[in-house]
């Protein structure tokens, strides 16, 4: 038989709609108090089995401070028999064989409380031992910095498969590296500006991945950061990038300032500006104004981004930061900002082109495109249309860590509760219930 802790959690308590929510959310102080409330097991007993101190718990379970090693979520997990997915983790050992296991196959689980445990703030990169760092030369050169340039693409490839949840410790760690060389190191040439402009591209994507993962105050702090290196490196480009994703982040805050902020990234454009790069704050800039209701700034945006590809000389060299941006993310932009700006007419058939085109496999970001063109098709009053698009973004999003499918699909579902009646949306919302 296998052995059974004092301290696991009963199954209808860890699917009540707030433990399940404090689980996803490695809210574990929660988690320990609900726990004592409903299911009569002592704080002593966590502190017991989860080798954690009695009065660290009784702290924890009011709110102070948080559980955040992944070894100790881990104990936790194992402690309270809390399965493996709802963490952010693989299958426990104790799992399979546990009565009733089934693997998870099919069709994802949907409801709204576990619709993308994307959302842990410890992901597949917290279990990963720590990324192999070179020993630096004696003397930092140009051609040792465009190593390092080439490993950040390398890296900068994985947040095309994993979720900022996965990503974030990762390319947090570049960044402390990087700044370790810049303090520690000799330096020949123009090597140290290089190094402080790879150090503000590495800030951006450090950034990304905490804003992605949830952590909207350490992003705003990355970006700050690079902006001020970028600036240190003469490096105009990325001086404008680091604008625009400060100009992302102020859209939930202040519209009008996003705005401006990104209007303030378009105008470091120079005739010297590589074309995706251009391409990239147009597009941001459109967004900033989707989102603040301004139709005509939104579409001379897009005709800006669109001319600057189109514009573009052949085999001209591209920052690989930007080397993503193309025809079909810029689709893609299009049908967003349409969508914004309750034009369905307009978005749809845009969206549904490109991301005819967009790989599964990018699975977080196509998960994203598609809770857009099933706002649009919900605008158009195409219910049935909608609801099998939130399906099918739920699918692929499925264990990203990035809470922002997260963000976008909750509200569409709860929009369509109302046609229940309806089949499409009757399977999603079963589904949802599971």
């Amino acid at each position: 038989m296998t052995y059974q802790p004092p301290t696991a959690l009963p199954r209808d308590v860890i699917d009540q709609e707030d433990v399940h929510r404090a689980l996803v959310a490695h809210d574990f102080g929660t988690v320990f108090r609900l726990a004592r409330e409903r299911a009569g097991i002592s704080y002593s007993r966590f502190a017991t089995e989860c080798d954690i101190k009695p009065n660290r718990v009784g702290e924890l379970a009011r709110g102070i401070g948080q559980i955040t090693t992944f070894e100790k979520i881990v104990q936790i997990a194992d402690a309270l028999r809390v399965p493996g997915h709802v963490l952010g983790l693989a299958d426990r050992p104790w799992e399979t064989d546990s009565p009733g296991h089934t693997e998870e196959t099919g069709y994802p689980h949907m409801r709204r409380r576990t619709i993308l445990q994307a959302a842990t703030a410890t992901g597949l990169a917290a279990a990963l031992p720590s990324l192999h760092q070179p020993v630096p030369p004696h003397r930092i050169t140009l051609a040792y910095v465009e190593q390092l340039r080439a490993r950040a693409a390398r890296l900068r490839r994985l947040d095309i498969v994993l979720g900022g949840g996965d990503t974030h410790r990762v390319y947090l760690a570049e960044v402390q590296h990087t700044k370790s060389l810049l303090r520690d190191a000799v330096f020949t040439g123009d090597s140290r500006q290089k190094l402080t402009g790879l150090l503000a591209e590495q800030a951006q994507q450090a950034g990304w991945a905490a804003f992605d993962s949830g952590r909207a105050r350490e992003a705003r702090s990355l970006y700050e950061e690079s902006r001020t290196h970028a600036r240190d490196a003469h490096d105009d480009d990325l001086y404008g990038n680091a604008l625009a994703f400060l100009a992302y982040q102020e859209l939930s805050d202040d519209r009008r300032a996003a705005v401006s902020v990104a209007q303030a990234s378009c105008a470091t454009i120079t005739p010297n500006t590589p074309s995706t790069v251009r391409a990239l704050l147009y597009e941001r800039l459109a967004w900033a104004c989707a989102i603040d209701g301004q139709v005509a700034s939104t579409e001379r945006a897009l005709d800006d981004a669109r001319d600057a590809l189109a514009t573009a000389e052949e085999d001209e060299p591209q920052p690989d930061w930007s080397a993503w941006v193309d025809y079909t993310e810029l689709e893609i932009m299009t049908g967003r900002c349409w969508t914004e700006l309750n034009r369905p007419l307009r978005a749809v058939p845009v969206l549904t082109r490109a991301l005819g085109r967009y790989s599964d496999d990018n699975a977080r970001d196509k998960s994203l495109y598609l809770s857009w063109l099933a706002q649009a098709y919900l605008t158009a009053g195409e219910v049935e249309e909608a609801a099998r698009h939130v399906s099918r973004a739920a699918t692929l999003a499925y264990g990203v860590a990035s809470q922002r499918p997260a963000q976008r699909l909750t509200p569409l579902i709860t929009h369509l509760r109302p046609h229940a009646g309806i089949g499409a949306v009757r399977e999603l919302l079963d589904r949802a219930a599971v």
